[in-house]
């Protein structure tokens, strides 16, 4: 409760929450209101998109961690891809994660991971996930609000040709040659086989289908339902996507994912499905979703509040540093 007045004004042994010399101001007043947005059951969590797919070499997303800092939110979740990966080979795995690791340490706060096609794209890498990380899909409850963390990688789509070649020339291009890395990016992107893979619908097999059915029943009365997912499931939404769906049509909730690295807002049956932009990812097409960026949510009793923060307008308290801009600001966006 709010008390206002006097700056002696108490609540049991509490002091008051706002408080002024009231016979100053007795009536008129320098400002609008006194209805703080303090609930105590309000929060605020970060979500953050694609670092890898062609991390860019402005390091944007390890730039990030200092900014999220700044923001101070009470955890951070993302969206799938924060190592290239495509390798069999264990050692080259961990020394990658071990790369994100040092990033990730940086966080004044809980980072939770969400599993990418490059974090998982091989048996060999699902098993140093479930090695470092403990379990595929997940969930965890936050102040009455249900998050639910899901596969979107099971199986692991097939590989384009020669992806952790390409990876690896693309990363050394941005730096020697960046109008040949543009044009190398697009050649993918365009390619028969990646277009194919992109247009395919994502399986979910009937052992995680049943765990989201389980966690559903178990948390039926949450105030509301967050799930996120590497690949955007709605797109091109298989059979058993539809039945996740369908398992949550009768409750309040939200999807995010990521994959695309290009921003994207569908509204679906009154629920809002939200594809996030990259956050160092290489940008896939032109366009206004073209941006690092990272989503603020804010959890109040009438549901999420949403903001989208370009990372190019996030700077600290001593200013914008020219010298970083270039990792905020690619292709002129």
């Amino acid at each position: 409760t709010l008390l206002n007045g006097c700056s002696t004004a108490q609540k049991g042994s509490t002091a008051a929450v706002f408080n002024y010399d009231q016979t100053t101001m007795p009536d008129a007043k320098p400002w609008t209101s006194e209805n703080f947005r303090n609930s105590p059951d309000n929060f605020q969590f970060a979500i953050i998109g694609d670092r890898t797919g062609g991390a860019n070499v402005e390091r944007t997303f390890e730039i990030a961690m200092g900014q999220i800092n700044l923001l101070q939110p009470e955890f951070v979740i993302n969206v799938g891809d924060i190592i290239e990966g495509y390798t069999e080979n264990k050692e080259e795995l961990h020394a990658e994660w071990d790369e994100v690791s040092d990033m990730l340490n940086t966080l004044e706060m809980p980072f939770f991971r969400t599993p990418g096609n490059h974090d998982i794209a091989n048996e060999a890498a699902k098993e140093v996930w479930l090695e470092r990380h403990g379990a595929i899909y997940y969930h965890f409850v936050y102040k009455n609000v249900l998050f639910l963390v899901l596969d979107s990688e099971d199986p692991p789509r097939v590989a384009p040709e020669g992806i952790k070649e390409k990876l690896e020339v693309y990363k050394k291009l941005q730096t020697e040659n960046p109008e040949k890395a543009k044009e190398m990016l697009a050649e993918f992107m365009s390619d028969e086989a990646v277009v194919a893979g992109l247009m395919k619908p994502i399986e979910f097999d009937d052992e995680q289908v049943s765990f989201i059915e389980k966690t559903l029943e178990q948390n039926a009365d949450v105030r509301w339902t967050f799930l996120f997912l590497h690949e955007p499931a709605w797109e091109k939404p298989s059979e058993s996507f539809k039945a996740i769906q369908n398992l949550l049509k009768m409750r309040n909730h939200t999807f995010f994912a990521g994959h695309l690295h290009y921003y994207d807002y569908d509204n679906i049956d009154g629920h809002e499905h939200i594809t996030m932009g990259p956050a160092g990812a290489s940008f896939h097409q032109e366009g206004p979703g073209n941006v690092d960026h990272i989503m603020w949510v804010t959890m109040t009793e009438d549901g999420p509040q949403m903001g989208n923060i370009a990372l190019k307008g996030l700077f600290d308290r001593k200013g914008s540093d020219p010298e970083l801009f270039g990792a905020y600001d690619r292709k002129g966006h």
